[in-house]
């Protein structure tokens, strides 16, 4: 069994007040902040909005396959073979866990706990409406994390931190894979995609006409933050390769995306002042001794450049000092450039 989980590391840690208190490192995720935003009873995600936007119509209208059916049925008839463990065997596997990294104990407390992953993961499922193996499937893997993070000595159930791993996992996986274009990716966008929705339904509920500016209120975030969420909820994704009308002639969206390489006007331009460098060059290398004539071929005209060590060891020379001969090289043919054409810009060599 491999316990090993290399994305998500926020450290957590947990008081003898069972108060989960969590503390991010470096440039990770802060999924697990996010998670504990969230209500696990609630899920708080955008309405669906039908095929066209990415998001599966509502379950009154789809039914699940049979194949998903199936499987899950014989998951659930599997875990159910594996016992529940009582508090003081879950202490002493923890203990061996933690200690000794006993990969015996930790498949343990992972195969008692799966239940819980059920469960959290179905209460996802009323707004995910997809295979609810694939919930499951994440919650295992924030299971395995939780096994790794948990601390015994704490005083706190492994049930209760690990259900907070679980729910981070899941719903990192949702916001993943709601739309084929990510919704957010920063933890303020993370936080308004489970909650802005929500907020705003319980404003209304209390008589309030809730705007960006209540909401960012209540949120702990700015207006405009609030105002780009909801142009991202309200969009849906478009396909580049559908046509744009029936008139069109066949035409896609793709056809009216502009270019992102250098018009022709630019293209012209580089053509042309390449063909200017080019034929200037040939008039300074007559001029150039026989290091700088190696330094130009193998160097600066070739797609392939040598290195610096290599040319120092071909004349027994130091690579500063072959760093020195270029940088004196390049500026001579600046020089002579800038005496034969007119408005010369020293990028022109240099790219």
């Amino acid at each position: 069994m491999v316990l090993d989980v290399d994305e998500l590391e926020p450290a957590a840690e947990h008081d003898d007040d069972d108060e989960l208190e969590l503390e991010s490192h470096d440039d990770q995720d802060d999924i697990l902040d996010t998670a504990l935003d969230v209500d696990m009873d609630e899920p708080a995600l955008p309405l669906e909005e039908g095929p066209e936007g990415g998001v599966p119509a509502p379950a009154s209208t789809r039914l699940p396959a049979v194949g998903t059916r199936d499987s899950l049925h014989l998951y659930l008839r599997e875990m159910s073979k594996f016992p529940m463990l009582k508090p003081e065997e879950e202490h002493e596997l923890a203990l061996r866990v933690r200690d000794h990294n006993d990969a015996d104990a930790a498949f343990r407390l992972v195969s008692s706990h799966l239940r819980l992953v059920v469960r959290i993961a179905m209460d996802f499922q009323r707004r995910w409406m997809q295979n609810v193996l694939d919930l499951v499937q994440e919650g295992n893997v924030g299971l395995m994390r939780a096994v790794n993070k948990f601390d015994p000595d704490k005083g706190i159930k492994f049930s209760y931190y690990a259900s907070f791993w679980i729910k981070a996992y899941i719903l990192k996986f949702i916001m993943d894979n709601w739309r084929m274009v990510k919704i957010g990716t920063t933890q303020v966008q993370r936080k308004l995609f489970y909650n802005l929705n929500r907020e705003r339904q319980k404003l209304i509920m209390q008589g309030f006409d809730p705007d960006a500016a209540m909401l960012s209120e209540r949120l702990g975030v700015t207006e405009d933050q609030i105002n780009e969420m909801d142009q991202r909820l309200a969009s849906s994704d478009m396909s580049l390769n559908a046509q744009v009308g029936e008139e069109s002639g066949g035409a896609t969206r793709m056809d009216f995306l502009p270019a992102l390489g250098p018009g022709i006007e630019d293209s012209l331009a580089s053509d042309e002042i390449a063909g200017l460098v080019r034929s200037k060059l040939k008039t300074i290398i007559p001029k150039l001794n026989e290091k700088e004539l190696y330094i130009l071929h193998n160097r600066l005209l070739t797609d392939e450049p040598i290195t610096l060590r290599e040319i120092g060891e071909r004349y027994n020379i130091t690579r500063e000092r072959v760093r020195q001969l270029e940088a004196r090289l390049v500026e001579k043919i600046g020089q002579h450039m800038k005496n034969d054409i007119e408005d010369f810009s020293d990028h022109w060599i240099q790219s």
